[in-house]
């Protein structure tokens, strides 16, 4: 059931983002994703699919939850054929275990179910996978990376039992 675990995140909302802060959380995607370790030639390949364009997060499902004023992580939402995508999924490192995660996947399968989808795609990050079955995400195969050939990453898939049947 969602909403029953407390968070860290005390005062933490979670809105819609605004164009303006494409710069914000293009950088935070790129801070998030170095999190994990990953050489700096690695993080320059993934910068082109890690930077959001204003008008991205106009069209598209974006969300950020912040704190105090200050964007801790966000998420974004893409139809993927009859499905919804996690396009987008991250946390500032000094965020990271704090609950912001939980916030944004609460949110995000909230309005996924909104929105009328059964299930929620994922394309993980190796590292995050554990994080997305720990919630219940199931693996059902990989991907290719778009960053570095020869890399595939755990595609993942979460049921909505909100969506029509």
């Amino acid at each position: 059931m969602m909403g029953d675990r407390k968070t860290v995140v005390r005062d933490g909302r979670t809105r819609r983002a605004r164009p303006d802060e494409a710069k914000v959380l293009s950088a935070l995607a790129l801070r998030s994703k170095g999190h994990w370790g990953y050489d700096p030639d690695f993080l320059e390949a993934c910068r082109g699919e890690l930077t959001l364009a204003p008008d991205y997060i106009e069209k598209a499902e974006v969300y950020v939850v912040e704190e105090a004023g200050r964007v801790l992580g966000f998420y974004s939402l893409v139809r993927w054929k009859a499905d919804v995508e996690l396009d987008h999924f991250f946390v500032d490192p000094p965020a990271i275990g704090r609950g912001t995660g939980r916030t944004l996947w609460e949110d995000a399968v909230a309005r996924s179910a909104a929105l009328g989808f059964r299930r929620l795609i994922i394309e993980s990050d190796p590292h995050a996978e554990g994080f997305y079955r720990r919630l219940g995400a199931e693996r059902i195969g990989e991907v290719p990376s778009k960053a570095r050939g020869g890399r595939l990453l755990p595609l993942l898939v979460y049921s909505l039992n909100d969506g029509p049947g």
